[in-house]
Parts: structure tokens; C-alpha cells; sequence
């Protein structure tokens, strides 16, 4: 097992699956700088090995990201200014693009299916990295928390984008407006999260759905992430478009050639995930 800087992100190849697991128990898993940017970096490694088909973000302890740590460090990178120290118009929209909405954008445009295995609370930037990902399981004692109103700031992270493809609007503000902290049950009604299961048996389903997915046609399903994930920004046209592009790419892959033999033949596929 490889790891970050001082061991705060854990990450492990097993089964064409990348494990990656934020490491600071005792912060809550609250995200520093070096944190996110080896995130980033497995996420755009995971991407580029085709011996990765499917990736699990996770954490230890008992919680799963409590948002930016702003005590240690702020998540969204050094700080900036003007020399002096001084912060001046653009400095705070610039570290938001290149620390937050990075590590979201991340998460998003991975070419692997993502999976999010939330062991605990997800506040903040850690309810945006977990609700970014393609699949979400989240253990009993999981809470989701849209912490930002209680600081008197804005969501960033993505927040404002993703909560109302999920909830729709109206239900988007109310968990913004009023930060409330929802238990893993209630995300699971509102279609925040696939699944939910005891605490003690978290590791085990997200292994089992990650590797199911790793025994996937993995392009297929990266091209399917990216229908999907565009099918909310464009008109009907501009969908149908693309759905037609993908699978005029997709059909040059020996997976989808698999498929079909597979079918004509009467058996199951064997993907390679080519």
C-alpha cells in the first residue's frame, strides 16, 4: 500500500479496483492542500491505466470528510495575495477553481466509474466529493451536511451544480439554506445515495459493487458517465448527438464486439475492459 504525504491519503490497487482513503481520523478527514492534490492525481492515474476499471473514495474513522480543513491548512491550496500578503479582488474566485471545483472536476470526468463508500460525516466540500461520485453507499451513521450557511458562506465545491441535478431546486435550497444535517436514510429517499447498510458492512458492498463494475465494459461505461453527466447541460439535440458519437466509438472496442458474441452465442460476456 502506497501513500500520501505523512500517510493521509491511502490508496491500493486490488482486483482492477483503486482504493483511495482519506487518512486523518482524527480531523474528521477534514481535506488539507496535499490532500487534495494527491486525490486529484490518482483520480487522472486511475483514468489513464487501463488496469483500472473502477475506483472506491472512502475514508477511515468516523467520519468521511468534514469539508476544507481550515485550521491545518485550507483544502483549496496556499493562499494568495498580492506579495504582501493583502488578499485583492480574484484571489478568493481563483483558489475556489483551483482547489475545490478541481477536486470535484476530478471526480466528475474520471474515465472509471467512482463509487463513494461514506463511512460517516460528509460536510461541506465532503458532501460535494461524495455526491460528485457515480455511485454513493453510504454506512447507517452517515450524515450529509450542506455546512456552508452555518459559516455565512457560499456552497463551492460544485454544491449549487450538483444538489439540484440530484434533489431538484426547491429541495436544493432548503438543505442550503438551513444546513441541516441529513441522515443516511432520509439521503437514500431523496436519491442522494444508492444505498445504505451497517456500518460494519460498508467495506464489503462498495468491494462487491466496485468489482462488479471492474468486471465491466469499461468504456462503455466511461462514455455512459459522460452522456449522462452532459444529458443535464444541453438540449435534446445535442444529447441524442452525442449518444449516437459514443456509441459510433464504442463499437470499435473488443468489449462491445464481446457483447454481442456473447449474446449470438448464448453465454456470458467476458469483458477485458478494452
Amino acid at each position: 500500500m502506497t501513500a500520501a504525504p505523512e500517510d493521509t491519503v491511502l490508496h491500493r490497487t486490488e482486483n482492477n479496483v483503486s482504493w483511495i482513503t482519506l487518512n486523518r481520523p482524527e480531523a474528521m478527514n477534514a481535506v488539507t492542500w496535499a490532500q487534495r492534490e494527491r486525490v486529484i492525481a490518482l483520480l487522472a492515474d486511475a483514468s489513464a491505466d487501463p488496469a483500472v476499471r473502477a475506483v472506491v473514495l472512502t475514508a477511515t474513522g468516523k467520519g468521511f470528510c468534514a469539508g476544507a480543513d481550515l485550521r491545518g491548512g485550507s483544502a483549496t491550496g496556499p493562499a494568495t495575495g498580492s506579495g504582501g500578503g493583502d488578499r485583492v479582488a480574484g484571489d478568493v474566485a481563483r483558489t475556489i477553481r483551483l482547489g475545490a471545483q478541481r477536486l470535484i472536476t476530478a471526480v466528475l470526468d474520471c474515465e472509471k466509474p467512482v463509487l463513494a463508500a461514506v463511512n460517516g460525516t460528509a460536510a461541506g466540500i465532503g458532501s460535494h466529493l461524495a455526491l460528485s461520485c457515480d455511485l454513493v453507499i453510504a454506512a447507517e451513521g452517515a450524515r450529509f451536511i450542506e455546512v456552508f450557511v452555518r459559516r455565512g458562506l457560499v456552497p463551492d465545491g460544485g454544491g449549487a451544480y450538483l444538489l439540484p441535478r440530484l434533489v431538484g431546486p426547491q429541495k436544493a435550497k432548503e438543505l442550503m439554506f438551513f444546513g441541516d444535517a441529513v441522515p443516511a436514510a432520509e439521503a437514500a429517499r431523496l436519491g442522494l445515495v444508492n444505498k445504505v447498510v451497517a456500518a460494519e458492512e460498508l467495506q464489503d458492498t462498495a468491494r462487491e459493487w466496485a468489482e462488479r463494475l471492474a468486471q465491466g465494459p469499461t468504456r462503455a461505461l466511461a462514455m455512459t458517465k459522460q452522456l449522462v453527466n452532459a444529458s443535464l447541460d444541453g438540449d435534446r439535440a445535442a444529447a441524442l448527438a452525442a449518444e449516437a458519437t459514443a456509441q459510433e466509438i464504442n463499437m470499435t472496442t473488443a468489449d462491445a464486439n464481446e457483447g454481442v458474441a456473447s449474446f449470438v452465442e448464448r453465454r456470458s460476456p467476458k469483458y477485458l475492459g478494452r
